[in-house]
């Protein structure tokens, strides 16, 4: 087959052939190297994972509901010029490393030679072509696969007993996968062979130190992923077996384990047992957080980038350029959106929240959307002060020893004896039930009042005609209260990431209520020319079974129903409100035990 010249023209890429010629200077500009992929949060995107397909020859219990999932129409499926085309566009913006994916990549047809196309990309900057296959039909085929281009395979096998395959995959097939794994290692041409282990408590947790036995002789990272939710699996968080708890287990077999240095945008965390050739790693997707470096982009079968559609826009005629404008767009608004942060929320709802919404969008949505981008917002403001706030916890511990010894005064516990901010050590409290309520007011104007009373009725239609304008503006927003209320509750789930030291915690429920009344008469808010009679009151109840308690939270809550609150009535009273009265009033578990706390006091 003779090679693969990728031409600019027109703005666009272009297969062309060697005999086109194709007048050189618009072969130097399809080479030229385009500015890195960086979102809002300064990661530096340079990975790339390509969805070949939807469909699976496998039907493991806790990926795909047992009705299995509707698939998109093959005409739906990115074709592989289109594929070829979107993989030299992101390699030219700094990709360095692409991932085939699926469903089942294998099932695929023309596989090979997509990877061989894919592989003539190395001249603009590709270093390597990964792929995650279950292996069902891969054995006979990696040579070539490896001929081709690939250069690094992840296999996914979650159990060595063949009758338990067949339980969790509910096909046969285990022997396949182990040949698989059997020529992988033994081609010598793949830079790296890892295994994904997913790990449900009861099922297959007795075999953790079986597969870090595959490691004493083999090349081999064997890598144990917690299980997660995904829509229709049935997941129960009481099947999570947290990694933590894994490596504590590995420890007692092998206590010499030890961890090994990796770069910080890997989402395992590596360990290697002494004298073994191979290693095991930890995903963390539900215990842990790995957000803050994650350097991943992903592109679904059927041509999505962050719900936005590459295959539509190429279709249309869309050149690079305006590709180009499109990614750079999804990137730069990318959120910290974990699996486990986000926890409960339907996928299809959360797309909608977390991507560009359609113009015909009602304006409940679009306003919850605005206060889930705030909180992305916020949490860069963070990041950004991160250095500063380490500077000036230094110095004040610096102060304080210099004045006073240790035991005058209780001590901050999320500060280190040098200054350095530390997070609380909780691995030796133990799990209990845990609660916490806070409180806050927003006080506001009686335009805003009036507002709030009249969302659903004809009062709303009916404001004083000086005000007819900014009354409308602000009911266009959708209502108040509710908007407030999930804003709220998406805000709780977040909170390890708006507060740098908060433990991520698995949490049971979350109750936000928001009701608007007027102040007592000695509750009224003083505003610099007027009192303020009226206020919404936000409570905030969150429940968990963890280590440490959920103040943090419930305070969050508030704080961000409060803030979403002010958003959507600045419009009408932006000068006249106040936010004031957080507080914890109520907070149950804990070595420190229950407190109930009177609103004033």
């Amino acid at each position: 087959m003779p090679p693969i010249t990728l031409l600019l023209v027109r703005g666009s890429y272009r297969l062309a052939s060697p005999r086109s010629g194709t007048d050189r200077i618009t072969q130097i500009d399809s080479r030229t190297p385009l500015p890195n992929l960086v979102d809002s949060f300064k990661r530096k995107h340079d990975y790339l994972r390509i969805s070949l397909t939807e469909r699976c020859n496998l039907r493991c219990f806790y990926c795909m509901p047992n009705e299995g999932v509707q698939l998109s129409p093959a005409e739906h499926i990115l074709t592989d010029d289109e594929v070829l085309r979107l993989a030299a566009l992101f390699v030219r913006s700094g990709v360095t490393k692409i991932r085939l994916t699926g469903g089942e990549p294998t099932v695929r047809k023309g596989l090979g030679t997509l990877i061989k196309r894919l592989d003539s990309l190395r001249s603009l900057g590709l270093t390597s072509i990964a792929m995650t296959s279950n292996g069902l039909a891969l054995h006979r085929r990696l040579p070539e696969l490896i001929e081709s281009g690939l250069t690094h395979l992840n296999l996914s096998l979650d159990t060595l007993d063949p009758f338990k395959f067949e339980v969790m995959t509910r096909r046969l097939g285990h022997d396949a996968v182990l040949k698989s794994l059997d020529v992988a290692l033994s081609s010598g041409g793949l830079q790296s062979v890892k295994l994904n282990v997913v790990v449900v408590k009861g099922l297959n947790d007795s075999e953790v130190l079986d597969f870090v036995e595959l490691t004493r002789n083999r090349d081999l990272s064997v890598r144990f992923i917690e299980f997660m939710p995904f829509s229709g699996n049935k997941w129960d968080r009481n099947k999570v077996l947290p990694s933590a708890e894994l490596l504590a287990l590995i420890r007692e077999r092998h206590p010499a384990i030890e961890q090994v240095q990796t770069v910080p945008s890997d989402t395992a965390r590596l360990w290697k047992v002494p004298g073994h050739k191979g290693g095991v790693g930890f995903i963390s997707s539900m215990s842990d957080q790995f957000c803050l470096s994650c350097n991943r982009l992903r592109i679904t079968a059927d041509g999505k980038i962050k719900e936005i559609s590459l295959r539509d826009e190429m279709r249309r005629g869309a050149d690079d350029g305006k590709l180009l404008e499109i990614v750079r767009s999804a990137v730069w608004g990318s959120l910290l959106c974990t699996r486990s942060n986000l926890r409960g929320i339907r996928p299809q709802y959360l797309s909608s929240l977390l991507y560009p919404l359609p113009l015909s969008a009602g304006p409940q949505l679009r306003n919850i959307q605005r206060s889930v981008l705030l909180l992305g917002s916020a949490i860069a403001a963070i990041r950004a002060s991160h250095s500063v706030a380490t500077r000036l916890a230094s110095n004040c511990v610096q102060r304080q020893s210099s004045t006073r010894s240790a035991t005058d005064e209780p001590q901050l516990t999320h500060i280190d004896a040098t200054g350095q901010p530390s997070m609380v050590d909780v691995s030796s409290k133990e799990v209990t039930q845990r609660s916490a309520t806070a409180v806050g007011h927003i006080y506001i104007p009686k335009i805003a009042y009036n507002l709030i009373l009249g969302m659903d009725s004809q009062l709303a239609h009916h404001p004083q005609p000086s005000h007819e304008r900014a009354w409308a503006k602000s009911l266009s927003k959708g209502p108040v209260l509710t908007v407030a209320q999930l804003a709220a509750i998406m805000g709780c789930k977040r909170t390890p990431e708006l507060i740098p030291l908060c433990h991520p915690l698995p949490l049971s429920n979350i109750s936000v209520t928001l009701a608007p009344e007027a102040a007592p008469q000695d509750g009224r808010m003083q505003h610099p020319d007027h009192w303020l009679p009226f206020r919404i009151r936000c409570t905030a109840t969150v429940t968990s079974e963890g280590k440490t308690g959920v103040e943090m939270e419930a305070l969050t809550a508030v704080s961000i129903g409060l803030l979403t609150v002010w958003d959507m009535l600045k419009a009408i009273a932006g000068k006249d409100m106040i936010i004031g009265n957080i507080m914890v009033s109520h907070k149950s578990g804990g070595r420190s035990g229950s407190f109930v706390r009177e609103e004033g006091k």
